[in-house]
């Protein structure tokens, strides 16, 4: 029998005064509740045929004929009822269990999927369903795990193990499995083409690298003479009284991340700098980023102990920041895009600051680090020149820098 058009069954439903289809429906939910199957099945199939079933019986009757193993009927019925209601969360799920039991693993998961992301959070479902949803985000979450541990098992047979990969591809093999995510670069100002999303570069691609570490004991030392200085250190984001307020995800005016500026904002804070001798001449050999009203800024940037600065990005993609650590008393550690490092007292890094990263200083002292800013090697001195020229016009403009 071909089954009546939805609109039309919902109307005889509404009109319908004989009670035998509403009790057939009753005993038929309650046959499956008990397993009794058959008689399930015959009870649904009755209304079918009497032209008075919603969706709901078809549901009930695809999964009474699952259960007893035939699946052509058991599709036929749930594909009826996703023609008409493509995101019935219940249907969807069937189709699913209709198909793992025919063997399509792959095509079970597929509509698993797509019924947990369309389903309301679960206490906004009924309790039979809501355990419908999370047994199919298992059944999800099943598939995957046996997925990485297939793959992983055949790169391992063709000599790619874990300890034979390179760390780019053992990301990449992360983020295909769901246990890392993509991280872009997301400057919040300014994005420039085509230069690579590294996280962390390579500092033996920077030749001033090593002699800057070799610094690090007397850069340390002055570091520590400016500590002794009540005052001396400030809020390294401060908000301008003349701007909107801007939270910052707690950064604004943040006594717990503080800051002695040697250079800020293109600018050189020359009392500053003057009782830095060694640091400034260590700097000397740096190529810092030069753009009037914006940068560098170079200075000592200084966590307390317990404080975290949460996830943000920098402001543009042309520079990158260098950090050089000259007080690590503890567990203190540096996360850029889907790498975590812990700093070590005159190891320097070079990082993008345009990826997501966030920093926590987990130890019961002070951490201290030289912060500075570099241009990115891969721009050109013309497309530098480019980009000095873009934000000089725009600070012509509007007559103060839009960002420090």
């Amino acid at each position: 029998m071909v089954p009546l058009p939805e609109n039309d069954i919902r109307a005889r439903i509404m009109q319908s005064t004989v009670p035998d289809y509403r009790r057939l429906a009753r005993e038929a939910v309650d046959a499956l509740r008990r397993n009794d199957n058959q008689l399930a099945q015959q009870n649904f199939e009755r209304i079918v045929n009497a032209g008075m079933a919603d969706t709901s019986v078809f549901t009930g009757l695809s999964i009474a004929c699952l259960r007893q193993g035939d699946h052509r009927a058991a599709l036929g019925a749930i594909d009826y009822v996703l023609k008409s209601e493509p995101r019935n969360l219940h249907a969807l799920i069937v189709k699913g269990d209709i198909l793992s039991a025919g063997g399509d693993t792959r095509g079970a998961v597929d509509f698993y999927q797509v019924a947990v992301q369309a389903s309301p959070p679960p206490e906004q479902l009924p309790p039979e369903l809501a355990k419908e949803v999370a047994r199919a985000a298992e059944a999800c979450r099943q598939f995957a795990r046996d997925m990485e541990s297939s793959m992983r098992g055949e790169l391992a047979a063709a000599g790619f193990g874990d300890h034979a990969m390179t760390p780019r591809f053992r990301e990449s093999l992360d983020i295909l499995f769901g246990h890392k995510k993509i991280q872009p670069q997301e400057p919040r100002y300014f994005h420039f083409p085509g230069l690579a999303a590294v996280p962390f570069h390579d500092t033996s691609l920077f030749d001033w690298v090593r002699e800057l570490e070799a610094a690090t004991p007397a850069i340390r030392a002055e570091a520590l003479a400016v500590m002794r200085e009540p005052g001396a250190f400030t809020p390294y984001v401060s908000e301008d009284p003349g701007r909107p307020h801007k939270p910052q995800a707690g950064m604004a005016n943040n006594p717990d991340w503080t800051a002695f500026f040697l250079w800020k904002s293109g600018s050189l804070v020359e009392e500053n700098a003057a009782r830095c001798p060694e640091t400034m001449k260590a700097l000397a050999r740096i190529p810092l980023t030069r753009m009037p009203n914006r940068s560098p800024s170079v200075l000592f940037s200084r966590l307390q102990p317990g404080a975290h600065i949460p996830a943000h990005t920098g402001m543009v993609n042309t520079r990158l920041i260098g950090h050089l650590p000259l007080v690590v008393p503890g567990k203190a550690t540096f996360r850029v895009g889907n790498e975590t490092r812990d700093w070590r007292e005159g190891k320097a890094w070079i990082f993008d600051d345009s990826i997501e990263h966030e920093a926590w200083n987990d130890s019961a002292g002070t951490r201290v680090i030289l912060l500075f800013e570099v241009w990115r090697p891969e721009l050109t001195l013309e497309e530098r020149n480019m980009v000095l020229e873009l934000f000089a016009a725009i600070d012509r403009r509007n007559g103060k820098p839009d960002w420090e």
